[in-house]
């Protein structure tokens, strides 16, 4: 207990450090249109609560990133058992899921114009952020599984039923949550800049351009704290219910 309450001092006094260096900062700039004050970013996101547009915003951008991130875990997951029963899937796939992970976002975002509207942007930029990253946490779940197991559940025909609940969800599942703290992550930074390019209405990024262009630098702050928020809640959220399924399956205590 004491362990603990130290560490959340610990990380107490290192936000109000934080806070305090840029409270200084913007008061040495003396200018908010470069950099505002944390006081001023917060009561500008105190402003933004109350209003319908705001919930609006956060409901149409989570709605979408967290909808390509699922699409992302049934592909991915669909890919790595295939690629896991023929070697010839995974070899094709490799230069693919390599192209992905290679090419920067942006020029997803402007190549994917050409085929999506705005609106639907973020759900596909999620998407194939989420797909390289599952895949290979997914792969290297199945290639940790016991080997001796696996040739044990052949020789005595165990049903596959029971060989995914013993040998591969406890394989697999802790590889797989790992990799959704990255996918869930990534989703968030790339789907809002999607949207930052694709300018949908009614949109965080829709929101983050238009206080970049009226040079309100308050809203900028405040929704990017936003997006910050809503990324850590939501990765924490899942990977809480993840985590249980991993207990619940391995019977280990995940961290």
């Amino acid at each position: 207990m004491k362990t603990k309450k130290r560490s959340w001092l610990a990380r107490l006094a290192a936000v109000a450090f934080w806070l305090a260096l840029w409270q200084w900062a913007a008061a040495a700039v003396g200018q908010e249109v470069f950099l505002v004050s944390p006081v001023r970013a917060l009561s500008t996101l105190v402003g933004l609560l109350p209003t319908g547009a705001f919930w609006g915003r956060v409901a149409f951008s989570s709605g979408r990133i967290l909808l390509g991130f699922g699409l992302g875990c049934l592909c991915s997951a669909a890919l790595a058992v295939a690629a896991r029963l023929s070697g010839a899937v995974e070899v094709l796939l490799e230069p693919i899921i390599q192209l992905v992970k290679a090419t920067p976002v942006a020029s997803f975002v402007i190549l994917a114009l050409v085929w999506v509207r705005g609106r639907e942007l973020s759900i596909l930029i999620s998407f194939l952020m989420a797909v390289p990253v599952l895949y290979s946490a997914l792969r290297t779940g199945m290639a940790s599984a016991d080997a001796q197991l696996l040739e044990m559940a052949r020789v005595f025909r165990l049903p596959w039923g029971r060989r995914l609940r013993a040998i591969w969800l406890p394989a697999v599942l802790p590889a797989f949550r790992e990799g959704c703290r990255t996918a869930l992550g990534l989703c968030w930074k790339s789907g809002v800049a999607a949207e930052v390019i694709g300018l949908p209405d009614g949109s965080i990024g829709d929101a983050l351009y238009r206080a970049k262009i009226t040079l309100s630098t308050g809203e900028l702050f405040a929704w990017t704290f936003v997006i910050i928020c809503l990324s850590a809640a939501f990765e924490k959220g899942f990977l809480a219910l993840l985590g249980a399924a991993v207990r619940r399956v391995c019977g280990e205590e995940q961290p």
